[in-house]
């Protein structure tokens, strides 16, 4: 059997998909998810610091609040309320809980029993053959986790990291990693945005997006690619709106047409509650999965062909001649490509893609967004690297209302890269190291989280350490996976809740429960506070608002310093004090991340700052110091037959690996999360009818995988191309075959079978 549990079918109930995203049915539902978990004033009260000047960052996505010093009064949406809910939630997990379930039947629990079950009180330890997680101390858990470590060879020990965690402590931990002896930091940013950052920086000198939220209210046009905001980042809608009432228009890409992309019902504004909200998008282009990359190269075409009978009036020529370098090269490209090739690849029709053509001409300021709908592919690398040839062909980098704009998924997973989580040792982040803290940095590459799985399965690792996340869940190749934790001597979690990753474990297991971003951080020298990076760039401090009761908790910069302090015990660097006070934590920052001067003066300013952007003002650390325009093969899909191309996507209940419920309200599917949506003519070419019981199987590097006991959801999706949830299917994606150049996982092009059952 190849998946983690038994399949549990729930009783799937299918119904029209909401035709409006957010509106009062969202405020409905955010309640209700309060008042499941918190007291009602308690819960409003916390809600009131959520986002704002001062109060706690959002665990939820990174999208950025609104700059200045005043913010509206609910910048928070349903996602994000359901995500302060769990994580303030009254229930409690501690010894009782653990001596009455054994691990073998919590593992029997869906994702969301699991995450359903409350927060978890005190450390807890599986020794060797136990069937169950007992308490332990703070002391012996350090105890035990510094003696493993010092038995192993430093490149036997991987240290994963999740976007939740802080700048501070993201950069304690990395500290620790490197001077223990190794490169081996895997992150999130591995399976989500690592195609951004390649190509992104060889192209225009910088791995993030260059606008900001006042760039995405003055665009002329929008083009949103492979993103589902309504679901992944509500808050964004709000900004979508603003651009809208300025004049702006949005082209949505993508397979599916999410609610979200379509119409806004703000419920922050009567008014357009009586009306029935926005209609954000003027064109909606259904195109087959993985092929933005086709409809890039013919918008390109088109232009170019109209550019060379009117120069200027097509391309910004200026632009090209003084900030770019390589277009006599996409020119002779363009100059081959078949257009109709690239048309039939989308699945779109001519008149579609004339049509948008048409919006890009008229629009002088554009900005491109994107999510992991681009990122996720063999070929993502070379579609980020098409989407800014488009760009720099219209001169829409560098001034306001134009740019690129990936947008990113947890709340700091962008700043934990800034900070030095990475598998890749910068040099100049190693000078850095080195002269302030006077030691010598590792300089070989370690293992990103493929190869981390890899690594563990193979027994070239043997301890596991998980600040935060969901490792076995998040990650591609399940059984792989799987396989790898359990082939270790030792896992780590720090964790809030409980999840299957702390199922799927070594031969001892340690989890070790941490401080949430809403609760008070109080350490030997008073209240602590920490930061984060936004999708655009600005660092902006969070500090908790809730008291910790009945838990025996320690904020993630304690237990880095601890453990680093019981591991390393002849290092110099002052971890100690680094425990007790934050702001030393800054000024070490300051010291050695480009960007960071004065931190602890500008963080604590309103708003916080944002970090140097060269492309925002069009200066381009490239090669050659120009943006450049790349010249890259299409990669259309060809699928054998009874192949279907498969894409994984998250439920309107679900954040990242986090099942908050059972509903999938702007789909119209309910009560189930192990569904296929399929086009009716496939659903019937099967010779099957909705709700049908289906298995389905990937076949990469001569290897079967096979997901089991899915229901069919007749919807409406380009035919041959189908949608999952995940993590239900992340058994089938594959490990040998990643995105070239970055090596992401494929989780959105899988090449499956459908098979009834």
């Amino acid at each position: 059997m190849s998946e983690l549990t038994p399949p549990r079918l729930s009783g799937l109930e299918i119904k029209e998909p909401s035709t409006k995203a957010a509106g009062l049915t969202a405020v409905r539902y955010s309640l209700r998810h309060v008042t499941e978990y918190m007291h009602l004033g308690e819960g409003l009260e916390t809600l009131a610091k959520l986002n704002q000047k001062g109060g706690f960052d959002c665990p939820g996505c990174a999208w950025p609040d609104p700059d200045g010093s005043r913010t509206p009064m609910a910048e928070y949406c349903e996602n994000g309320v359901k995500a302060i809910a769990e994580e303030a939630t009254k229930r409690r997990i501690g010894a009782d809980f653990f001596a009455k379930h054994t691990v073998e039947e919590l593992g029997r629990w869906t994702d969301y029993e699991l995450g359903k079950s409350g927060r978890i009180a005190q450390p807890l330890h599986l020794r060797p053959a136990a069937k169950n997680y007992s308490p332990i101390s703070w002391a012996e858990a350090f105890a035990l986790m510094a003696g493993k470590l010092r038995e192993l060879h430093p490149d036997e020990a991987i240290f994963y990291t999740s976007g939740r965690t802080s700048n501070e402590a993201a950069f304690l931990y990395q500290l620790f990693v490197r001077q223990y002896g190794t490169n081996n930091l895997p992150d999130c940013s591995n399976m989500c945005h690592e195609s951004t950052s390649k190509a992104l920086a060889e192209v225009i000198g910088l791995g993030k997006g260059s606008v900001t939220l006042e760039d995405i209210h003055a665009a002329d046009l929008i083009i949103c690619m492979g993103q589902n905001p309504g679901t992944n980042h509500p808050r964004m809608l709000s900004a979508l709106e603003t651009m809208k009432e300025n004049g702006g228009r949005m082209i949505s890409v993508n397979p599916l047409p999410e609610t979200g992309l379509l119409n806004f019902v703000n419920p922050q504004r009567p008014l357009k509650v009586v009306t029935g909200g926005t209609d954000l998008t003027d064109l909606f282009l259904q195109i087959r999965i993985n092929e933005d990359q086709s409809l890039l190269r013919a918008w390109l075409k088109i232009l170019y062909d109209r550019e060379k009978s009117a120069p200027g009036e097509y391309f910004d020529q200026s632009f090209i001649r003084d900030y770019t370098s390589g277009y006599p090269e996409l020119a002779r490209l363009l100059e081959e490509t078949d257009l109709e090739a690239c048309i039939t690849n989308t699945g779109l029709s001519r008149e579609e893609i004339e049509e948008s053509a048409g919006l890009i001409h008229g629009s002088s300021r554009i900005i491109v967004c994107y999510a992991m709908g681009l990122t996720q592919h063999e070929n993502s690398v070379d579609t980020i690297k098409e989407l800014v040839n488009l760009l720099l062909a219209k001169g829409s980098i560098g001034k306001p209302g134009a740019g690129i704009c990936p947008v990113r998924g947890h709340s700091n997973v962008q700043g934990d890269r800034t900070v030095g989580i990475w598998d890749k040792l910068k040099p100049e982040l190693a000078e850095a190291l080195r002269e302030y803290y006077q030691f010598e940095p590792p300089t070989v590459d370690g293992y990103d989280v493929l190869r981390s799985m890899e690594a563990m399965a193979g027994g070239r690792a043997k301890f596991f350490f998980g600040m935060g996340g969901n490792f076995v869940s998040a990650t591609p190749d399940t059984e792989l996976t799987a396989r790898g934790l359990r082939n270790c001597d030792m896992t780590v979690h720090v964790s809030t809740k409980l999840n299957r990753s702390h199922l799927v474990h070594g031969r001892e297991a340690l989890i070790l429960p941490c401080l949430g971003r809403t609760e008070r951080d109080l350490q030997a020298t008073g209240e602590q506070f920490v930061s984060c990076e936004n999708s655009m760039g600005v660092v902006q401090l969070s500090k908790g608002v809730l008291e910790v009761e009945d838990m025996d908790l320690m904020s993630e910069c304690a237990i880095v310093c601890e453990l680093a302090r019981r591991t390393l015990p002849e290092s110099r660097v002052p971890w100690v004090a680094y425990r007790k006070d934050y702001d030393l934590i800054r000024d070490a920052i300051a010291a050695c991340i480009p960007g960071f001067a004065r931190y602890n003066e500008k963080v604590r300013e309103p708003g916080g700052f944002y970090l140097p952007n060269g492309p925002r003002r069009r200066r381009f650390d490239t090669s050659d110091g120009k943006a450049q325009f790349s010249v890259t093969d299409l990669s259309p899909h060809t699928l054998a037959d009874g192949e279907y191309l498969m894409t994984t996507v998250r439920s309107h209940d679900q954040y990242n690996t986090t099942v908050y419920g059972l509903h999938d309200r702007y789909r119209g599917v309910h009560n189930e999360r192990r569904i296929v949506m399929m086009h009716p003519l496939d659903v019937k070419a099967l010779g099957a009818d909705a709700g049908a019981i289906v298995h389905l199987t990937s076949h990469y590097a001569g290897k079967e995988r096979v997901a089991e006991q899915f229901q069919l959801v007749p919807y409406s999706i380009p035919r041959g191309c189908i949608a999952t949830y995940f993590p239900e299917a992340n058994v089938l994606v594959p490990s040998e075959v990643a995105a070239r150049g970055s090596n992401c996982p494929i989780s959105k092009s899988v090449r499956v079978r459908v098979h009834l059952t």
